[in-house]
């Protein structure tokens, strides 16, 4: 079933405005919020508040869009058993609407709070320990775990919700992707690739989950696109460049870029032409309805709209009213 949700940028909007707009999104008729999980912003003028705590408050305050980071990173940061906690909590505070999204990391968060940058195949292995310890947590049993990256003794969660909690892995290349099908319940990745980059993600996803004996065709393929609902392009484009160029670069997953202000300096190469390539800006509904598309077709069943502005309330609202009703009908037609 297609689900359609909003993307809450913390490293854009403070808590509470963000909180209003997460509220405003539920009113508004999405699905699901993806909460970024950053240490630092990708610019000096941006924010970076604790997600965690952030989730905890939409969660009593909301009573129906399914809640989640996009992505925690449950390896140098956090030791793992931390974020099972966490998860666990705001899936007692948000019953049946919960998930969480994990990923390798990135300097920018993880670096800059510990010192500690390892290489990406460490990292995946540092992840895939990770994620079976917290899945061994969520059990409620006690839990000894003696292994090459985390330690636990006699570990238990007193507090954990009824129901499981769906763990999606983050992936942008087929190879991590393979991993994402056989470690995680679903992926996420990010739009403005080109569709064969897609092909191969997916590929790679369901050949990984058919090796775990999973069914990946009843597995949530989650993509963050980019958007912007309004007249005014230039504006939009200036604030995705403002706060989020850094994220057009992929350098940024490979070196350490570890300071808003390196990035913000890392993503200055980004042209307003890359931004409009890889995001729709349009005050047209039928051209959010066509780009949405085209990553439906691919085989994504669920997707985050992220807006960097200029109105983040009109942008919900507009969308909420225009776009999301039609592509849901598109979707029911097709059955």
């Amino acid at each position: 079933m297609l689900q359609l949700g909003w993307k809450a940028g913390t490293e854009q909007y403070p808590p509470c405005e963000l909180l209003d707009y997460a509220i405003a999104a539920e009113e508004a008729g999405f699905d699901s919020i993806d909460a970024s999980d950053h240490f630092h912003p990708w610019s000096e003028r941006g924010q970076a508040s604790f997600v965690w705590s952030w989730l905890g408050a939409v969660a009593v305050k909301t009573s129906k869009i399914i809640l989640g980071t996009g992505v925690t990173c449950p390896t140098l940061r956090y030791h793992p058993a931390v974020i099972a906690q966490a998860a666990a909590t705001i899936a007692c505070l948000a019953p049946r609407r919960c998930y969480l999204g994990v990923g390798t990391g990135e300097a920018l968060n993880e670096y800059s709070s510990t010192g500690q940058w390892p290489g990406y195949k460490v990292r995946q292995e540092q992840m895939a320990e990770a994620i079976d310890l917290i899945r061994a947590l969520w059990t409620g049993e006690k839990i000894t775990h003696r292994g090459t990256y985390y330690q636990t003794r006699q570990a238990k969660l007193y507090t954990r919700p009824a129901e499981p909690i769906p763990l999606y892995v983050s992936t942008m290349v087929a190879n991590s992707a393979r991993f994402a099908g056989k470690s995680g319940d679903g992926f996420i990745t990010v739009g403005g690739q080109d569709p064969d980059t897609y092909r191969g993600i997916i590929e790679g996803f369901e050949s990984g989950a058919r090796d775990a004996g999973k069914d990946p065709s009843r597995m949530p393929r989650m993509v963050e696109l980019g958007v912007a609902y309004t007249e005014d392009e230039e504006a939009a484009i200036e604030l995705r460049k403002a706060y989020w160029a850094g994220t057009f670069v992929p350098a940024l997953f490979t070196q350490k870029i570890y300071t808003p202000a390196m990035s913000e300096e890392n993503g200055k190469v980004v042209g307003s032409d890359t931004v409009r390539q890889s995001t729709c800006i349009s005050a047209d509904p039928a051209e959010h309805i066509k780009f949405a598309q085209r990553y439906i077709d691919l085989g994504f069943n669920h997707l985050f709209f992220h807006c960097a502005g200029p109105d983040q309330r009109a942008f919900l609202e507009g969308y909420g009213r225009d776009v999301l009703p039609r592509l849901r009908q598109l979707e029911k037609q097709k059955r």
